[in-house]
């Protein structure tokens, strides 16, 4: 089982992970002291409530980080929906090396499919209207890469990834530059290629265009009025509306033909999925 994201490097996430957790002995002592090293156990993983499922490669790294030779089958795709009470992971090696690994594992795991299981209700909220759901930078620091490696299992799709992939021009840049036309010239000027507008009035649009935006934000607009930017634009750019969206509110502002709409909360507080590891002696 191979699992391999750019820019993320599975290994170290591995090791400073447990190392956070094993301090600076780098000792479970728990384990050491009630488990006898030559203890097995079988392990299943479980979801307690319905959930698509993320994280279950990341999990596995833990595992066989302790125990090279533990034994794991993998029951369910990434990305898959999952009942509750489904069998996601079969585990069979040390007792030790199980125990050890197991919050980092479920942590991983329970973050990842939470992700992924917001993500998915956005995404059929829309269903049928044509637009795509974005996620944002709106991520724990050092998590980014999983984060929205978790929203594309719920199916969404990745905005920028940081800062170096494209421009976005918001009112602090617009403010200093002097105004919407000024601040995109400037990023033109400079050689970038994907230029995105943050704008939250219709008159900002020509401007923006004019000096070369090459993607439309509409910053918390109503339907309304996102009806009426869009009109404007007339499909010259891609146009996303962002700002508030909630799952209440999303299919209402999906109908305005908008391209995307870009939803923080996918990343931001998204709740943890609930899922379990029980162990039983042997192997």
């Amino acid at each position: 089982m191979t699992f391999d994201l750019p820019q993320f490097d599975l290994n170290a996430f591995v090791r400073d992970t447990l190392a956070e957790d094993l301090g600076p002995t780098g000792r479970d002592v728990t384990s050491e002291s009630v488990i006898p090293a030559e203890a097995r156990f079988t392990g299943m993983m479980d979801s307690r409530d319905p959930i698509i499922v993320a994280g279950l490669p990341i999990a596995a790294a833990f595992f066989r980080s302790l125990d090279p030779a533990m034994e794991i089958v993998v029951l369910i795709e990434e990305g898959s929906a999952a009942p509750a009470g489904t069998d996601l992971m079969r585990l069979s090696g040390k007792a030790r090396a199980m125990l050890t690994a197991e919050r980092s594992a479920l942590n991983t795991v329970q973050h990842l499919s939470g992700i992924a299981t917001m993500t998915r209700k956005y995404v059929e909220a829309i269903a049928g209207t044509g637009c795509t759901l974005l996620d944002t930078r709106k991520t724990i620091p050092g998590l980014r890469t999983l984060e929205k490696y978790a929203t594309r299992m719920g199916g969404a799709t990745n905005h920028r990834m940081g800062l170096w992939d494209a421009a976005m021009i918001k009112d602090n840049h617009v403010a200093v530059a002097g105004g919407v036309a000024e601040a995109v010239r400037r990023a033109k000027d400079s050689g970038i290629e994907r230029i995105i507008l943050e704008v939250d009035r219709i008159s900002q649009i020509e401007p923006g265009l004019a000096a070369g935006a090459t993607h439309l934000l509409l910053d918390n607009m109503d339907a309304a009025t996102l009806r009426e930017a869009v009109a404007v634009v007339a499909g010259r750019v891609p146009t996303e509306a962002s700002g508030g969206v909630t799952l209440e509110t999303i299919r209402a502002k999906a109908e305005t033909g908008v391209t995307y709409i870009s939803v923080g909360r996918l990343t931001q507080s998204a709740p943890a999925a609930d899922i379990g590891l029980d162990f039983s002696i042997g192997s």
